[in-house]
């Protein structure tokens, strides 16, 4: 967790909109080691582009997750993840050899090719389905009610680091539709059914309530 410095930025902060992702995966990463517990866990991955384009400091998704780059060496990039971030994602139960999906913070300048993603994993969703619709698939996800209330049809959610198009959605699930180059770029090629990915939902559906509520409130 962080906030925007002002006045002592270091030149890697400002290289990038920190926290700020769209959901475009770069890369798929290999797990090196993962250590730890819920108290906090050192996660190593390998992954030689994004190591070759990042600096000490600088914020990536990894399975939608923002993390810090600690170290970086030999195309391999060292994070830290907190009991916060553990509870409420998968990241807790990643071991050596996994693939995860990579995404750099976007940096100044660059478009913004999916949607506005903080990287702020709000919780777990499982596989219910898994079917092929033509060249892709149509995948169903159960999610916490308290989230779903967020979702909607042809809205935007972020699964495992991955900006997708809500295709569905009921009291208890939604859908989206994986197209062929999201299933041979990203981890989400490889999915079945009873798997628990990450769910970012979209944070302006968040503001929006919030303002509601405001707004129902003062009225009174």
């Amino acid at each position: 967790m962080g906030g925007w410095g002002l006045g002592t930025a270091t030149q890697s902060e400002m290289s990038s909109l920190r926290r700020v992702f769209t959901g475009i995966v770069r890369e798929r990463g290999t797990v090196v080691s993962a250590e730890g517990d819920a108290q906090g866990m050192r996660l190593v991955i390998e992954a030689q582009a994004t190591a070759d384009a990042t600096a000490l400091g600088d914020s990536i998704s990894v399975d939608g997750v923002d993390l810090t780059a600690t170290e970086i060496a030999a195309g391999r990039l060292t994070f830290t993840a907190v009991p916060e971030t553990l509870a409420r994602s998968t990241l807790g139960r990643l071991a050596p050899g996994a693939e995860v999906n990579l995404e750099p913070a976007l940096r100044t300048g660059e478009p913004l090719g999916g949607h506005y993603v903080q990287g702020h994993v709000d919780a777990t969703c499982r596989v219910r389905s898994v079917q092929r619709d033509g060249v892709g698939l149509r995948v169903r996800l159960d999610a916490p009610a308290n989230l779903l209330r967020y979702v909607v049809e042809k809205g935007s959610v972020t699964v495992h680091g991955v900006a997708l198009t809500v295709t569905e959605v009921d009291d208890e699930s939604f859908g989206v539709a994986l197209i062929p180059y999201t299933l041979s770029e990203t981890t989400l090629g490889t999915i079945v059914v009873g798997d628990e990915l990450n769910l970012e939902v979209d944070v302006l559906a968040k503001y929006v309530e919030r303002l509601m509520a405001g707004r129902i409130a003062s009225s009174w």
